[in-house]
């Protein structure tokens, strides 16, 4: 079986319910909006694909306004009820650009992340998990979350390693574009 590998021709990015109201339930929230916008910048600096999605706006708003910011202009947006983002928009979006490959960041862990993650592989499609943009709002539930999706086939990664991965050379075009980006992660709080 072979390793999962990224590559610029086949990836996506999918940023799932970074929502203004929905951020002051989310453990490190700073760092989550932070990391995703970081991703968003890096799928533009990069010309990967990029889809937003957004989980009942009507109760729980847009998304907040640094994502809004990253995405605009560049990213697809969609609105969903239901919890996973692998809905037939943007299934139809990764299948007409063929993304099999989807680096998935957003909230929650438990809830839209994993069942969008689980969704993905069961479409064929490799999930690349952005640890570091990734949370909720109960931390208990994040693991146990993050071994799931794993052992059902997601590929663990984070911001910085993604997108050296996809860069694969110093010598890239974008590599001074990427640099600047990375250099405004920000890493993760241990869980309580």
């Amino acid at each position: 079986m072979p390793i999962p590998r990224l590559s610029l021709e086949r990836t996506a990015l999918l940023v799932i319910d970074v929502q203004e109201r929905l951020l002051p339930t989310i453990f490190d929230a700073d760092r989550v909006v932070a990391n995703c916008t970081a991703a968003l910048e890096l799928a533009k600096a990069l010309g990967l694909p990029s889809v937003v999605t957004e989980q009942y706006t009507k109760g729980l708003g847009h998304s907040a306004p640094p994502i809004a910011t990253a995405a605009a202009g560049h990213s697809r947006v969609f609105e969903k009820t239901r919890f996973s983002a692998l809905t037939p928009e943007v299934d139809a979006l990764l299948s007409a650009r063929r993304c099999d490959d989807v680096l998935v960041c957003g909230i929650e862990a438990h809830v839209c992340v994993q069942q969008t993650v689980l969704d993905l592989l069961a479409t064929g499609r490799q999930p690349f998990l952005l640890t570091d943009a990734i949370s909720a709002g109960r931390p208990d539930q994040i693991a146990p979350a993050f071994r799931r999706m794993e052992r059902a086939g997601a590929t663990p990664s984070g911001v910085l390693g993604a997108a050296y991965e996809l860069l694969g050379d110093a010598a890239h075009p974008q590599f001074r574009a990427v640099l600047g980006i990375v250099k405004t992660l920000r890493a993760p709080l241990p869980l309580p």
